[in-house]
């Protein structure tokens, strides 16, 4: 029979359906059409860049976290007496921790945030505190909370522009998102009228992120005067206010100044609720230590009201983490309660907040002795770990190939990254890529 090569090819396809139909399924309900590869995390990719970075000269402005004039990490001394304490407690152990938390460590952490135990809100039994997973824990443990059980209007409101995973924490529990103007480009200050006017467009009852003080990413903040003003308009619109702290006392140096917008908040009667860090005041970034703050207003069932709103974010805790970590609250707390430990701590932070302050004069010192192009007071004019320098994305992509120097797109820099070995060599740097270089 002569060779049939339609009939061969029909036979071809055959096996190869019947080898189709005969193959195990998918091996994975998880294909890249349903779980796409997310993109890297842009600060820690650019950790990443950085430390792949071989150059000796290279200079890491991108990282949140403090270092001292050798560019290292500074363990404060204050945690090391604690450590030490800790160590030696001979009734130490490693058992669970309470749902809440640490009682003496949220107790103090609550009198830290609302200017201490002769706050209204803390003589007038309405806060409630859960020990979280550092600051983020706290953001989200609220927006968790708000999502549940807020009947006012279900948008947040963030600052443009905000901490990153501001977004992706609300995003996650079902909080639709809207922005208020904050940062002007213009003056490298606040954009206060486009604030207001977009707060005040806002539907009555919604929620309003706030940074109690060195605002991330852009290190501006509010005058106290600017922070009774948004306050007011809170009022008249119904909002409900709910501050992120992680910075207290690590942005000017003093404990009261910097919380001194949520005393007001609470002086003024607000409902509303608070996320606190440990992180950076006492440099316990990785031991994840922080708080959540519920304050209702005051009302002669505000006791009540306060219990109840506990028992539900308790519930919450318990199917998210069950126990919150003991190491850095049980550090915290010893600081915390003790008088001439805490003392300590206030001087350590000063010698951080300090050193930025320095770090900000030298920059711009600098850069004006150099003429670059511009101006440059916007540096000192802002506080806290971070300042925008202005500089755009094609400057910042520039400046990292040419002078190996590391920033995140938006032209922010940690203030925590110069010392006196590197200040000098960044200032010439940004002054050749301004200029064109």
């Amino acid at each position: 029979m002569p060779f049939d090569p339609s009939y061969h090819g029909q036979s071809v396809s055959r096996v190869k359906s019947l080898a189709r139909q005969m193959a195990p399924p998918s091996a994975t309900s998880f294909t890249a059409e349903v779980v796409p590869q997310a993109p890297e995390d842009p600060l820690f990719g650019l950790m990443r860049a950085y430390r792949a970075d071989q150059d000796p000269k290279k200079v890491d402005l991108g990282i949140g976290a403090y270092r001292d004039d050798n560019a290292k990490p500074w363990v404060l001394p204050v945690v090391k007496k604690a450590d030490e304490a800790l160590r030696n407690d001979p009734e130490l152990n490693h058992e669970y921790a309470p749902i809440a938390g640490l009682a003496s460590f949220t107790s103090k952490a609550a009198e830290l945030i609302l200017g201490g135990a002769d706050s209204p809100a803390i003589q007038e039994k309405r806060v409630t505190s859960v020990q979280t997973i550092s600051g983020t824990g706290a953001v989200h443990l609220g927006a968790l909370f708000l999502a549940k059980f807020y009947t006012g209007g279900k948008k947040v409101y963030l600052s443009d522009p905000t901490w990153a995973n501001h977004n992706q924490i609300f995003t996650n529990v079902g909080i639709p998102i809207a922005k208020y103007p904050y940062f002007s480009k213009d003056t490298r200050g606040l954009d206060f009228e486009g604030m207001k006017a977009a707060l005040n467009g806002a539907p009555d009852g919604s929620i309003v992120l706030l940074h109690a003080c060195a605002h991330n990413p852009t290190g501006v903040d509010p005058t106290l005067e600017q922070w009774k003003e948004i306050a007011g308009l809170l009022r008249v619109k119904k909002h409900f206010p709910f501050f992120d702290c992680a910075y207290q006392g690590f942005a000017s140096g003093d404990l009261m100044r910097d919380n001194a917008a949520v005393r007001y908040f609470v002086e003024q009667g607000f409902e509303l609720v608070i996320a606190q860090s440990f992180a950076k005041n006492f440099g316990l970034y990785g031991e994840r230590a922080g708080c959540f703050h519920a304050v209702t207003a005051p009302a002669t069932d505000a006791e009540t009201t306060i219990t109840r709103i506990a028992s539900q974010l308790a519930i919450l805790q318990r199917s998210e983490i069950s126990n919150p970590p003991l190491y850095g609250a049980r550090i915290a707390s010893i600081v915390l309660n003790d008088p001439k430990l805490f003392a300590e701590w206030e001087e350590n932070l000063r010698t951080m907040s300090g050193r930025i302050i320095s770090m900000r004069k030298a920059l711009r010192s600098k850069l004006e002795e150099l003429g670059t192009p511009g101006t440059w007071n916007h540096i000192t004019d802002q506080i806290g770990m971070f300042s925008f320098t202005g500089l755009t994305e094609p400057q910042v992509l520039k400046i990292r190939s040419d002078f190996h120097i590391y920033m995140t797109k938006n032209g922010r820099i940690s203030m925590a990254g110069l010392n006196t070995k590197n200040v000098e060599y960044v200032a010439n740097a940004i002054d050749k890529i301004v200029r064109g270089g």
